[in-house]
């Protein structure tokens, strides 16, 4: 924990409990950009759980299955985290395990 200025002590962020699907395709670097993952999600690329979902502001958390189909490949993940920004892909490989 660190402190302030006045010598208190800061409470610690908040564990995110669950992220919009189009930022968490983007923190887990499956897709380059924000809006390409919304560009799917929006196409039907990507089922959370066996259903497919149409709008990219749809929550995932933590032990969802995603399906999303990339570059004639299907890829099969388990969330298993998140992260308030986006990082490099080593940090973003320990947010999901891979399925297929």
């Amino acid at each position: 924990m660190a402190a302030s200025v006045r010598g208190e002590v800061a409470e610690a962020p908040a564990v995110l409990a669950g992220q919009r699907i189009d930022r968490w395709l983007w923190h887990a670097r499956l897709v380059r950009t924000r809006s390409a993952a919304a560009a799917l999600t929006e196409a039907g690329y990507v089922r959370v759980n066996g259903t497919r979902v149409a709008a990219p502001g749809r929550q995932v958390r933590a032990g969802d299955v995603i399906t999303i189909a990339l570059d004639r490949r299907v890829r099969v993940l388990k969330v298993r985290g998140f992260a308030a920004r986006r990082g490099a892909a080593a940090a973003a490989q320990g947010l999901y395990q891979e399925l297929s």
